[in-house]
């Protein structure tokens, strides 16, 4: 075998693992890249038992994908941690993440080291970051044009949607939604057979025990209680005595005292994180108290924020009245919706907390839109926080010319990594165009040529007459905080990855 020989497989072997990891992660965003744009399409995810789901949003499609390759599980963390963070975008901050690793491949095997590479990866998209932040347009308002626009486009041109999430917004108010430990998607609801409704207040997923006892209750005191209904506990070693049996008597008359006591201080309401004992159904159905077990701690935090209650634990029932009446919460009205099968809390004098009821005619159809709705809601309070950027990829575009021009005058190696995230954020725009039918070099030529012509980054191509058109004008927009994180993370996973020289099993941990 000759050098040249020699030389070609110690480079194969040397590249081996970061041509495996690129080869994973290809396969990852191919997945999702043909859902981008408006001519994108669904994908059909199919699990063990024949179940479906149809849908062209990105974090479900990759959270629902098996995939075992560890690479490719890291890009998966780049849709995660931009839905967690932010709630939209994630398709196409895993599209970005996979362009710099192809990117990155790409010059790594053509001989320049992955740390110069990675180093100036970093440099590039830390300039990108900061070009994007200085083209961001500020809202200036729930009635700024420019929010409807991005909540349509973030809908998917769902005007039903777009008009449920802007009423929400309405109704919970700017303050709030700049709020960050709110979220506005957190609270939409996905039900069968339900009208679409905006609504104050809170609608629990637990039905109460006695509904046609207990319909509606007005002006309502409301106990939370992170705990059982139920008296207090004696071992059953006791009650084989006379005196445990007393004892065993004892508490279940205290507790029928308690159960008076909340009853005069007008309680009409308990909530329960656990079950309830018989004694107590009885109890709260002769006293008239709408009881609802087993709601999850995230509803009890919001009917706290509502209401004013304090959660308390089940010891809390034998204090005095005065002490009792300080931990309860209070709100309008309460009432059980048979149409919905689902209890409303209306809001107090406190926080006003809205909810959005997403309805379909099937489970499917309502959990599909309930996520359209998700990324809309998302959409629109990241807008609020941090202001717009013109869509369609088009502020990468011209951002990516401009880290041209900067990798023109860079010296050293790193100017390679800088060169990969400019072609880097071309895909997106790419992808679009693709999918669209139109080809991309073509089209993103006539783009650059429009965008340096007028001076400004929101020029794009129209997918229907492949025309050029001005995005901003057309409201085609995107909330600046989705593609500044969304390139931030995927600039992280990207590196990661291409800093991986070998991938190696571990050895489980012996059993002892």
């Amino acid at each position: 075998m000759g050098q040249g020989q020699h030389s070609q497989v110690d480079g194969d072997e040397r590249y081996s693992t970061l041509l495996n990891n690129s080869n994973a992660v290809r396969a990852v965003t191919s997945a999702v890249e043909g859902t981008l744009g408006p001519k994108g399409l669904d994908v059909m995810l199919v699990g063990p038992r024949g179940e479906v789901v149809i849908t062209n949003d990105g974090v479900t499609i990759l959270d629902k994908m098996d995939v075992s390759h560890p690479a490719a599980r890291l890009l998966i963390q780049v849709a995660r941690a931009q839905q967690e963070k932010i709630g939209d975008g994630t398709t196409t901050a895993t599209v970005v993440a996979g362009a710099l690793v192809q990117e990155g491949v790409s010059r790594i095997t053509r001989g320049v080291p992955a740390s110069k590479v990675v180093e100036g990866m970093r440099q590039g998209i830390g300039l990108a970051l900061k070009l994007l932040s200085e083209q961001v347009r500020v809202i200036d308002g729930l009635s700024d044009p420019l929010l409807e626009r991005t909540v349509y486009v973030a809908g998917r041109e769902r005007k039903d949607i777009v008009e449920l999430i802007m009423k929400a917004a309405e109704m919970a108010g700017i303050h709030t939604l700049k709020d960050p430990a709110y979220s506005l998607a957190d609270h939409i609801v996905a039900l069968e057979n339900a009208e679409n409704e905006v609504f104050e207040g809170v609608l629990l997923r637990q039905k109460p025990l006695f509904t046609r006892e207990s319909q509606m209750h007005e002006d309502a005191k409301v106990l939370v209680l992170m705990d059982a209904l139920e008296p207090d506990e004696i071992d059953e070693e006791a009650l084989t005595t006379e005196a445990g049996f007393a004892q065993y008597m004892d508490h279940r008359r205290v507790f029928a005292l308690n159960m008076k006591r909340l009853a005069d201080l007008s309680v009409k309401l308990i909530l329960l994180e656990k079950g309830i004992h018989p004694d107590a159904e009885q109890l709260c159905l002769d006293y008239g108290i709408m009881v609802v077990p087993r709601v999850s701690r995230a509803d009890l935090r919001r009917v706290c924020a509502i209401t004013d209650a304090t959660p308390v634990r089940r010891k809390a029932l034998h204090k005095e009245a005065d002490q009792l009446a300080a931990v309860l919460g209070y709100t309008p009205k309460v009432s059980f919706d048979e149409t919905i099968g689902k209890v409303r809390l209306a809001c107090g004098d406190k926080d006003r907390i809205v909810t959005v009821i997403v309805g379909a005619s099937t489970s499917e159809v309502v959990g599909e839109a309930a996520r359209i709705a998700g990324d809309a809601a998302s959409a629109l309070q990241a807008a609020v926080l941090g202001g717009v950027l013109p869509g369609g990829g088009t502020s990468e575009l011209a951002i990516s010319y401009e880290l041209e021009r900067i990798r023109e005058a860079q010296k050293g190696m790193e100017a390679f990594g800088i060169e990969a995230v400019s072609a880097a954020l071309r895909k997106p725009m790419s992808q679009i165009l693709l999918n669209a039918g139109y080809n991309p070099l073509e089209k993103m030529e006539e783009v650059r040529a429009a965008q340096i012509h007028a001076g400004s980054d929101s020029k794009g191509i129209d997918c229907d007459t492949g025309s050029i058109v001005d995005y901003e004008e057309l409201g085609v927009l995107d909330p600046a905080p989705v593609k500044l994180h969304g390139l931030r993370a995927a600039g992280e996973v990207a590196s990661a990855i291409l800093r991986i020289h070998h991938v190696i099993k571990m050895k489980e941990l012996e059993e002892e």
